[in-house]
């Protein structure tokens, strides 16, 4: 029997980031056959078990549509010798979820990571009398209401994480805003390992079609000087490269001075982006290119599933 590859996001199981790793890598919606998933406790634990190899991949959230960037994980990144080989944009739908039987109005109070309930203020608001508590993760919310046995708690994850856990939901849909996505990375010790069939790896990266849909993610710095982002951005612009995120973070033991992390269209494996990147070396004291991969298609233009 084949060995599974190891796959590893922060969160218990059931969490959005399992779910992104069931798209990113090709298993069935529904099926962990061809994947292990392997909670982890941290994203710093995702990181370090992908660059010590104890696991094979890593997918990790980068940003979201509602609330930005995941400021941890830009820094690690940095901070860790790992390419990103995929990434994937997961429409995040919360559900409010209790013990089979339990009636709306017998809840009293809801848990749930402090983002999803942000991100479903205004549905809680509706709940009369219902203390809003923080915890870990979203799934591992559902995880502990259904250990305790609580009779009058609720959670607020995916219908994945209540199907997991044997729960019932009261309520679909219950964020506020419907066009909420998140933006996940699939990370890799092997700059040359692209999931685009399965989960094979081993494809070299130069045979990766320049006129593909790719991306390509890095981050620099240089001296605090005038116009230094304006010269550094304008490799891209004279050539044309649309730039599709921009992002500063500070530099650890250096006071005002930043890193940027950038996202542009394209692979390296075209002369136009290489010929970007080298003339950005030129002017910029630090240049890491973190990998170029299958860029992602919009899942925010597709139609609404009826009855969502």
């Amino acid at each position: 029997m084949a060995v599974r590859p190891r796959v590893a996001f922060q969160g218990d199981r059931g969490a959005y980031s399992e779910q992104a790793a069931l798209q990113l890598l090709g298993a069935e919606c529904t099926s962990f056959r061809e994947i292990e998933p392997v909670p982890c406790a941290s994203f710093d634990e995702v990181f370090e078990g992908v660059q010590g190899g104890v696991l094979d991949w890593g997918v990790v959230p980068i940003e979201n549509s509602l609330a930005g960037s995941i400021h941890r994980n830009y820094d690690l990144l940095l901070r860790h010798d790992l390419s990103i080989v995929g990434e994937c944009n997961l429409r995040i739908s919360h559900c409010l979820i209790a013990h089979p039987g339990v009636s709306l109005g017998e809840i009293r109070r809801v848990y749930s990571h402090p983002q999803a309930l942000a991100q479903c203020e205004h549905s809680l608001a509706t709940l009369d009398g219902v203390e809003v508590i923080a915890a870990a993760d979203t799934a591992g919310s559902v995880r502990l209401v259904k250990e305790q046995g609580w009779q009058d708690a609720a959670a607020i994850a995916s219908e994945a994480a209540a199907a997991l856990y044997g729960m019932a939901v009261l309520r679909r849909a219950f964020e506020d805003e419907r066009h909420n996505y998140t933006r996940f990375l699939l990370l890799s010790r092997e700059a040359s390992a692209q999931p685009a069939a399965g989960i094979e790896t081993g494809v070299d990266a130069r045979a990766l079609a320049p006129e593909g849909d790719y991306k390509t993610s890095l981050a620099f710095a240089g001296r605090n000087e005038p116009g230094l982002l304006f010269k550094c951005l304008s490799a891209f612009a004279l050539r044309d490269i649309d730039l599709t995120k921009i992002e500063s973070r500070p530099i650890r033991g250096v006071p005002w001075e930043y890193v940027f992390y950038l996202d542009f269209s394209g692979s390296l494996t075209n002369d136009r982006c290489r010929r970007a990147v080298e003339q950005l070396r030129e002017m910029a004291t630090f240049v890491r290119v973190f990998g170029s991969y299958p860029r992602t298609r919009p899942a925010w233009n597709e139609p609404e599933v009826e009855g969502e």
